[in-house]
């Protein structure tokens, strides 16, 4: 499936899977999450293999997979309160809300989930990676169902993440931060 495949990710680089549908994106971020065992090689962070260093690795991941692992009868706010209250114990509801105002979704805030478009969705999901307080983000089409809006938005957030010393490994059907000196491209071929 994946073979022969390394790459390294320093603080402020965007690393950009690409390639055909079934090539193996997606596969190759969940193994580099941890997700999924490699038959050979390792994944390693900060010079360890993840095995031994879970703990920190975990501590300094988000991760974001197409689907959007949100609970469908709890508010957007909700959601986010639970979720990111996992990871950090200074989340405040005024954090949220200021997230969500962000992404430009603020009326969202106490409907159910279920209730929300997909686009609406996404970026409720994408809300939890950026209030997750996480230096690594690998995430598998994040823009997918967002309108040009959402993706510029989006884009603005990974590049403050980016300048702020934090690094993404994404798989993306199109080009994210083209331009940007730390965005490199990954290409995978069948």
């Amino acid at each position: 499936m994946l073979r022969g495949i390394s790459f390294d990710l320093h603080a402020g680089e965007l690393l950009q899977v690409v390639g055909p549908n079934g090539v193996g994106k997606s596969s190759l971020l969940r193994c580099a999450c941890g997700l999924l065992p490699v038959e050979s090689g390792e994944v390693a962070w900060n010079g360890r293999p993840i095995e031994r260093s879970r703990g920190e690795f975990h501590g300094a991941l988000a991760y974001l997979a197409h689907a959007n692992a949100l609970k469908a009868d709890l508010t957007a706010l909700e959601n986010l309160m639970f979720e990111v209250a996992l990871r950090r114990d200074d989340v405040t509801r005024e954090m949220c809300l200021d997230m969500l105002e962000r992404l430009e979704i603020p009326a969202c805030a106490d409907l159910h989930v279920r209730l929300l478009s997909a686009g609406q969705r996404r970026r409720v999901a994408l809300a939890r990676v950026l209030l997750s307080g996480a230096r690594l983000w690998i995430l598998d089409e994040p823009t997918t169902n967002l309108d040009a809006a959402g993706i510029a938005r989006v884009e603005q957030c990974m590049a403050e993440h980016l300048q702020g010393g934090g690094m993404i490994l994404t798989a993306a059907h199109q080009l994210l931060l083209e331009g940007y000196a730390g965005a490199r491209t990954l290409e995978l071929q069948r």
